[in-house]
């Protein structure tokens, strides 16, 4: 994955300074994150660096954390961006671009310090971020350019490079393990799916997979604590591109009656209508599970993905000045 550019040649304000409380100009408005983003709707792809306040300012709005998808859909209200905008992906992958453009901004924001995240992807405001209303968005790159500078020997600490969190690494065993499962037969990744929900603790889990049942592709029973049962009726396709609202409520169509909850599983990913529909009010709810999430669930079963630790060895050129 390749950095954005860093504007070079430009008047940079100390970090200090960027750190200030923000104060909007327009003194007497309310300076709430809704309304400071009203009217502010854009046709065109912001840049990465536009996406800074706005993620700044969808934490405070979730309550100072949030996951990813929370985030993503949060900051595209606060922008008010069009869903032809939201939608358009990112290149030949599941990820959207204004996803991939969002995870930069979170990159660079982790860097700054106003931001962090924990190991199950949950990201959060830290004491800085909570002090810090606004940044300013050159100051921002000027540091994360200059982390990105090695350390030379000699000058205290470790010798070792910044390297960027949107870890190439990460991204391509996902998208190699994505590209397999789309190459698989439908019955071949319907047992994939079998299989996975059994390991997850599904009992009496049927492939069906007969035509002109509603995309219905098979049935399995939920029992938590050994007292109580849900029939989960499943979806398992190979989609390319993004599941539209349309196939959640044909789906739903086909359950109704049949089982208490409803599960879809892609290789692809949901748009954000079909996630509204799948979770609207009075209807029989529906899980959705895209490519991401299915990859990352497989890992954590070791189903055909085999994790391993590295030991890293780094040398401190400064302890040994000092003996």
């Amino acid at each position: 994955m390749t950095a954005p550019a860093i504007a070079d040649n430009v008047p940079l304000p100390s970090r200090e300074s960027a750190l200030q409380p923000w104060s909007d100009p327009q003194a007497g408005l309310d300076t709430n994150a809704t309304d400071r983003y009203a009217g502010t709707m854009t046709k065109h792809m912001p840049q990465y660096h536009e996406f800074f306040n706005p993620v700044l300012d969808a934490l405070r709005e979730l309550g100072g954390s949030a996951t990813n998808a929370e985030l993503e859909e949060m900051v595209a209200k606060l922008m008010q961006l069009p869903e032809s905008i939201v939608e358009a992906p990112h290149k030949d992958t599941n990820a959207t671009e204004v996803g991939y453009r969002i995870a930069w901004a979170r990159t660079y924001l982790k860097k700054y310090g106003v931001i962090e995240n924990s190991q199950r992807g949950v990201w959060t405001l830290t004491q800085a971020g909570r002090d810090t209303p606004r940044v300013d968005t050159t100051e921002v790159r000027r540091h994360v350019k200059e982390l990105a500078t090695p350390t030379k020997a000699g000058e205290g600490g470790p010798t070792t490079a910044v390297h960027d969190e949107v870890d190439e690494a990460e991204d391509a065993w996902e998208d190699a393990v994505l590209s397999i499962l789309k190459s698989m037969e439908p019955a071949a990744f319907e047992r994939l799916c079998q299989r996975l929900l059994r390991e997850s603790g599904f009992i009496e889990v049927e492939v069906t997979g007969r035509s002109g049942d509603g995309g219905i592709d098979g049935r399995g029973i939920l029992r938590i604590g050994g007292l109580i049962s849900f029939t989960v009726m499943f979806q398992s396709k190979r989609y390319k591109d993004a599941v539209g609202s349309s196939v959640v409520r044909d789906f739903r169509g086909a359950l109704m009656g049949r089982a208490d909850k409803g599960l879809i599983m892609t290789t692809g990913r949901f748009t954000a209508e079909a996630n509204k529909e799948a979770t609207r009010d009075g209807a029989t709810p529906i899980d959705l599970i895209d490519g991401h999430l299915l990859v990352q669930r497989l890992r954590e079963l070791g189903l055909g993905i085999q994790t391993r630790t590295i030991e890293v060895v780094e040398v401190d050129t400064a302890w040994f000045e000092k003996v």
